[in-house]
Order: C-alpha cells, then sequence, then structure tokens
C-alpha cells in the first residue's frame, strides 16, 4: 500500500492501539473525545481496508484478534514515539500548556490535593487538569491517564515514581468509646475490641505493629482483629471512629479535628507502630517513557513544594492511659 492509500487509515490506525488499551468503545470515545457511534463505525471501516477481522467483539467485551494484535504491536511503539516528539517540540516555546490526567484516592485528593490544584491552575493558566477521584487501583496506560498521585511503599517499577512526602498509620478511637470499651494497652488487646476494617488491603484483617522507643530487640506483634464495618474509602471510616464504632486505622493526611479546640480522637496504642498497610510515603506516578510532557513535570514540582511539610502538624488528642478492657 502506498502512502498515498495510508494516510487516511493513520487516525483509526491509532484509534486501534487506544481500543487496545482500554478494551472498551467508551472509553476509547471519551479518550479521543469522538462518540461511540464513530469509534465502532471506523473500526469497521477499517478492518474494510484491511479485509480481515481487527476486533472481537461480544455483549460483555471488546477484544483484538490475531491480526489486530499483530498490527497493534508494530505500530504501538511508533505512535508513542510520535506523541512523544510532538510533546517534546511542542514544549520548546511559550508557557507550559495541555491536558493533564490525574487519578488519586478520594480522601486525599478532597481533602489535599484539591487546594493544591486550585493554586496550579492558577499559577498555569494555559494547563488543564481531568482529576478523577477513586479508591480503585487504576492502569495507568490502559486508562489513559498521565500521573496518579498513591501512597505505598513500592512504587512500581514500570513507572517514574517522585517522592512526595512520608506518611504513616494511625491507631485511633474516639474518648467516648475508649471510655465504654477500655484502652488497650498492647496490640494483642485488640482481638477483644471491635476495629473497623479498610477494604482493597489483602492484609486488612492483620494488623502488625512493632514498639517504638530504644529498645535494643525489635519487638513485632501481628493481630488478627474484627469488626461491624468495612469501607474502602477513609473517610467513611474516620466518621465512624468518630461516631464511636470502634477503633480503626486512618493514614496521616485523613485525621481528623473537630471544629473547636478539642481533637475528635485519640490516638491508640502510641508506643506502637503499624507496618505495611496504607504505605509510607505518597509518590506521584507514571508510567516511563523517554519523554516527560512540561506540564506533567510542572504539576509535580507544584506538588513537590505543596507536600514538602507532609501531614506531621495533625492534632491529636493525648492518649488516654489504662489498659485491657472496661
Amino acid at each position: 500500500m502506498s502512502s498515498d492509500q495510508l494516510s487516511p487509515l493513520v487516525a483509526d490506525l491509532h484509534l486501534l492501539t487506544v481500543l487496545a488499551d482500554t478494551r472498551s468503545f467508551t472509553e476509547t470515545a471519551r479518550r479521543l473525545g469522538a462518540s461511540k457511534a464513530s469509534v465502532s463505525m471506523r473500526i469497521s471501516e477499517l478492518e474494510r481496508a484491511a479485509g480481515v477481522t481487527l476486533v472481537r467483539r461480544t455483549t460483555r467485551s471488546v477484544g483484538l484478534t490475531e491480526a489486530g494484535q499483530q498490527l497493534v504491536n508494530s505500530m504501538q511503539p511508533a505512535f508513542n514515539r510520535i506523541s512523544e516528539s510532538y510533546t517534546a517540540v511542542r514544549d520548546l516555546v511559550g508557557a507550559p500548556r495541555g491536558l493533564v490526567r490525574v487519578t488519586a484516592p478520594v480522601a486525599l485528593g478532597r481533602q489535599h490535593l484539591a487546594p493544591f490544584v486550585a493554586a496550579f491552575l492558577k499559577r498555569y493558566p494555559d494547563i488543564h487538569i481531568e482529576l478523577e477521584l477513586t479508591d480503585r487501583f487504576v492502569n495507568l496506560a490502559n486508562e489513559g491517564f498521565d500521573l496518579a498521585i498513591r501512597h505505598t511503599n513500592a512504587p512500581p517499577e514500570t513507572h517514574v515514581a517522585w517522592v512526595l512526602c512520608e506518611t504513616r498509620s494511625i491507631l485511633l478511637a474516639s474518648p467516648d468509646y475508649l471510655a465504654r470499651r477500655g484502652v488497650p494497652s498492647r496490640p494483642s488487646e485488640l482481638a477483644g475490641h471491635d476495629c473497623l476494617l479498610y477494604l482493597g488491603n489483602h492484609n486488612a484483617a492483620t494488623w502488625t505493629f512493632v514498639r517504638t522507643g530504644k529498645r535494643k530487640s525489635r519487638e513485632q506483634v501481628g493481630v488478627t482483629i474484627a469488626g461491624t464495618l468495612k469501607a474502602n474509602n477513609s473517610e467513611v471510616l474516620r466518621e465512624a471512629l468518630v461516631a464511636g464504632l470502634g477503633i480503626g486505622l486512618l493514614p496521616d493526611f485523613s485525621v481528623p479535628a473537630s471544629p473547636g479546640q478539642s481533637p475528635s480522637l485519640v490516638h491508640v496504642l502510641p508506643d506502637w507502630q503499624v507496618q505495611g498497610f496504607f504505605g509510607e510515603r505518597i509518590y506521584a506516578l507514571r508510567p516511563w517513557s523517554a519523554q516527560v510532557p512540561k506540564a506533567v513535570q510542572c504539576l509535580v514540582e507544584h506538588l513537590r513544594e505543596s507536600f514538602a511539610h507532609g501531614f506531621g502538624a495533625t492534632p491529636l488528642a493525648p492518649s488516654l492511659a489504662g489498659g485491657g478492657r472496661g
């Protein structure tokens, strides 16, 4: 096929590579700013031009045929290079601009990221941000995101990872709950308490603690816990803790203070540090690429400046003395 015959098909070939990532006509249409009907029609026209079926459609899913996958495997590196080259040239002149798609956990996004983003957009009016808050794990490449904000211990090796700040998990309860049920003095006593569980962590029913302080030997304790509420959102757990439903873990960025001077939650077992739960650092992540768009670079730098002080200033009530269940 000559270049003159191929040129009208280039846009549709790129569409096929996006469909290979999304496995969805709806998501492909959203990413390309087209209608679902238009995407389906263009794929059908591409198949007629190629003389072979490229996409396998069912009522539940969209996949590629062997021919379609072979075509995408051959084209994808070329389209990636074109995108990177175009971005690099565009970034040579003028102010940073373009669309940056970002995903972040709901609580972190609502409580901290949103104000930072507002300040960023005032600073860079030619950059547009599309922010999706979700507590599910998002595949950045497949869903077309430029950046993810995540708290984790080990970012994936296939991604570029910028550290934004340190974070930690804190064991909390309301003064009312502790007055009714007693204050645990050791992690093992949590087995006799109502504990609020975070969904989405494969070890959610086991909390591992390490005693902090100056002891020579490292004391580690694992506790199997149970309770009446599980949720995949730290804001939901926070409200349940404030309501006195039990003892639970929150990331430090989600720890609340009441409108007055008195904090609404108490730090339980302050001499013990929870291990490997929500993650020890907050990162900005993106799939590895040879070029990082200037707009993405500017956003990362802005977030690094904004998150630099972490969340260590969050107020908490003094921990209560006592031990065992009341």
